[in-house]
């Protein structure tokens, strides 16, 4: 019987070879691990003892030759603090995303813990507007340094878009929520310190947000970054020098948030949000003075939503600005209107928010508006919140009041005796019209502690040659005791409530029918 060779399939040769590359890779795998370099001394120890001294040179000299091999001594994933010597020098968003991920991973299978924290800067927008972009580049250069200064040295900065920053942290043992808190208390008081610029001292203070490794969303970089970000925005909101932690229904209600600006911004491009326009009228002759143009969202599903329910939303939102712009054009636009139709309405009433009157370029933007509709500065009144006014630092609103004054617009200062104005304020801003909150205007002809109060401040305003109107009017009493007291002008919803443009012609025949000559006020009632 012919001797038979017994030959393997390519099949089994194929499952072979995979299953002894599997070993190999297994066997590298476990030698990359460090702690394995504890087994060496018992390795060489067994070799002499087994095969004696030939044995133990050869295992002396083949060990670190196959541990070099399997690359046990090789650094991988280990972070190295960027420079700190400029912006330049600092990592990015990928870079941070990376050594995250690595964090990560690392944590899986070992004991260590990592964490991210995002820092943005409160009022950037101020530094901005007030000292300009080299100062803000200034600023962001130092506050990488006080922050690099603050941290360890396997710690990652990393420059943000939009001037913040966000911080990988190197992996520990142990990292808690209170140990977040106390990092990021601690660089908040590096930032604390003034920073010289230009012979001036600028003080910085900064929302932080931070998510423990374990608490990323989806277990990745980018998602730990994200959430730290997502906890940053929310510090910001209540800040400023706030700080928080990342939890789930944070997500939830940015992306509420985000959801809802879209809306507004569909309201706002559809025209759902114009305004309402609420009659003044004088005390003296009870002749039409003007209109206040107040913004209303005409939703194609709720009907008419008041102010009360979207405003803050559009100031969270960051669309303050836009409803301005939309609210002018339509209250220009009805002056240009009721003209044509032969209706003498002088003025027209629009609020300016901090955030529109910290538009370096208002006055010309004004302007511009103003001409286009070939209209005079004075049949436009700005009004200004008393609350702006008396504490508002910022050299840029301040220079716009002062340049829409100059213009020719009426200055009007609402909701006066809220914000506790002081007369210099009054004067310095070039105030035209106080505006008397309706708050003093409430059973102002029944109570005589609120009559005593509209007259000090009717006499203040006669005393600094300045016009006067009170808001909130309910009743006809309320109406015939501020012209007593000498109040020159008067709304609320005793005289006539908020109306669509289309039904104001009809209001103002109505009125002019209604209007019965009266024998002017000259003194205030004593």
């Amino acid at each position: 019987m012919p001797d038979r060779v017994i030959k393997g399939s390519p099949g089994m040769n194929t499952k072979v070879r995979n299953r002894f590359s599997g070993i190999l890779l297994w066997l590298a795998a476990a030698l990359r691990r460090p702690e394995m370099l504890f087994f060496l001394p018992a390795i060489t120890l067994s070799a002499f003892w087994f095969g004696g001294e030939q044995a133990l040179i050869l295992t002396a000299l083949a060990a670190p030759l196959i541990y070099s091999i399997s690359g046990a001594f090789r650094l991988t994933g280990t972070a190295q603090l960027p420079s700190c010597d400029g912006l330049i020098g600092l990592a990015l968003r990928p870079q941070v995303v990376a050594m995250l991920d690595t964090a990560l991973q690392d944590g899986t299978y070992g004991s260590k813990v990592t964490g991210c924290l995002v820092v943005q800067f409160d009022d950037a927008s101020v530094i901005l507007d007030r000292h300009g972009r080299a100062a803000q580049a200034e600023v962001l250069l130092r506050s990488a340094e006080r922050i690099c200064a603050a941290l360890r040295g396997g710690d990652t900065v990393a420059r943000l878009e939009g001037g913040g920053f966000a911080i990988a942290l190197a992996p520990v043992r142990w990292l808690d929520l209170e140990a977040m808190v106390q990092l990021a208390t601690r660089l908040q008081s590096a930032l604390a310190d003034p920073i010289s610029l230009d012979a001036a001292r600028l003080y910085v203070t900064a929302s932080i947000g931070f998510c423990l490794g374990a608490r990323a969303p989806d277990g990745t970089g980018a998602s730990l970054l994200d959430a730290a970000q997502t906890a940053a925005d929310e510090a910001l909101r209540n800040g400023p020098s706030s700080i928080r932690a990342f939890a789930l229904g944070m997500a939830r209600k940015r992306a509420d948030r985000d959801a809802f600006r879209e809306v507004l911004e569909v309201a706002l491009d559809e025209g759902q949000i114009r305004p309402h326009f609420q009659p003044q009228i004088s005390t003296d002759t009870g002749a039409l003075s003007g209109f206040e143009a107040l913004a209303r969202w005409h939703h194609p599903e709720r009907g008419l939503i008041m102010p009360a329910e979207f405003l803050p939303a559009v100031d969270e939102a960051g669309l303050s600005e836009r409803m301005g712009e939309v609210i002018l054009f339509h209250a220009l636009a009805a002056l240009v209107r009721w003209d044509k139709a032969g209706l003498r309405v002088p003025t027209v009433g629009v609020n300016f928010g901090a955030s529109e009157l910290r538009n370096p370029k208002l006055a010309e933007k004004l302007k511009w508006e103003l001409d286009r509709f070939n209209l005079t500065p004075d049949r436009l009144s700005v009004e200004i919140l008393e609350t702006v006014v008396a504490e508002t630092d910022n050299d840029v609103i301040v220079h716009n009041i002062a340049a829409l004054a100059r213009l020719g617009c009426g200055i009007d200062l609402d909701d006066f005796g809220t914000g506790h104005a002081s007369i210099t304020s009054i004067r310095r801003f070039a105030v035209r019209r106080i505006k008397i909150d309706r708050s003093f205007v409430t059973k102002v002809d029944e109570d005589r502690e609120q009559q005593k109060v509209i007259s000090a401040v009717l006499s203040l305003a006669e005393r600094l040659g300045l016009e006067t109107l009170a808001e909130g009017v309910e009743t006809q009493a309320e109406l015939s005791m501020l012209g007593q007291l000498g109040c020159g002008h008067v709304q609320g919803y005793g005289i006539a409530r908020p109306m669509p443009f289309e039904d104001t012609a009809d209001w103002i025949a109505r009125h002019r029918a209604q209007v019965i000559a009266t024998p002017k006020i000259g003194h205030r009632a004593r």
